[in-house]
């Protein structure tokens, strides 16, 4: 199917908004989230959303492709995506090794499944950024939080319209906020997704343009406040950190991305003995 883009105002992306990370970057732990600083900090937050309500618009944009695994690729559409399985034991000793791509129909199987792509971004307006580092560092961890947002209400929209996956369900927003979906939106840069040059195998297929995302040439993502990644519907999807990359997982990855191994170790450097 086509890219649809989607728009949101910062009053229906409020409750959507994780304060926990919010805190986070703000090098608040959960235990302090109701001392004097942190409430005082969450007062003003809330003081310049409110202030924006009419000056901003969030933007999110999905296409659900079709897709299928093969080995530690995805194919989606006719691209083919490079993954990586993780090595160590996780889960009080479980040998896990997983991959996100066992989370998707093998191409073996003669069932074609689909999987979504998706990116969102938030720009604030110029005049909101200020020569007051207070300011400035609100209004980074506010956009932070805005794009993630703008990602946790549009993946509803996916799990029970667009896509339907989920159609009846019914979750409260604390249950959204922890995940407790069918399915999983893991974006560039998370634990099991680490390879940044992933972006650019995405934005063939999903026009990130549209919603004014521009990258580098390391791949990063201007506005910085944007987000990128996959959505996959199976019922056992589930987060995880790949973690230390071998050597022989490095060479096998490069030759599978095609791309020379010492640019392939420059994007998985903090996955590396």
């Amino acid at each position: 199917m086509d890219a649809i883009v989607l728009s949101y105002t910062i009053d229906e992306l409020v409750p959507y908004i994780d304060w926990t990370y919010f805190f986070h970057a703000w090098g608040i732990r959960p235990s302090q989230q109701h001392t004097g600083f942190a409430e005082s900090l969450l007062r003003d937050a809330r003081d310049i959303l409110s202030g924006l309500t009419r000056e901003v618009k969030t933007h999110g944009i999905i296409r659900l492709c079709r897709a299928n695994a093969q080995g530690d690729d995805l194919i989606v559409e006719d691209t083919r995506i490079p993954l990586l399985r993780q090595q160590t034991h996780r889960d009080k000793g479980e040998h896990l090794y997983l991959c996100l791509s066992d989370f998707v129909q093998p191409l073996s199987s003669g069932k074609t499944d689909t999987v979504g792509l998706f990116a969102t971004s938030v720009n604030m307006p110029v005049g909101t950024a200020t020569d007051d580092p207070y300011h400035s560092l609100m209004i980074q961890t506010l956009s932070d939080r805005l794009a993630e947002a703008t990602a946790e209400k549009m993946h509803l929209y996916v799990r029970r319209d667009l896509w339907g996956y989920a159609a009846q369900e019914h979750l409260c927003i604390d249950d959204l906020l922890k995940c407790r979906y069918q399915g999983i939106r893991p974006a560039i840069g998370y634990p099991c997704l680490p390879d940044q040059s992933i972006i650019f195998l995405i934005a063939d297929l999903l026009p990130i343009e549209r919603i004014g995302i521009t990258l580098t040439e390391n791949g990063a993502m201007q506005p910085h406040a944007s987000i990128c990644g996959l959505m996959l519907s199976h019922p056992a999807a589930r987060y995880f950190a790949v973690g230390t990359v071998g050597e022989d997982q490095l060479s096998d990855y490069a030759k599978r991305r095609g791309m020379p191994i010492d640019k392939t170790r420059k994007f998985l450097r903090s996955n590396l003995t």
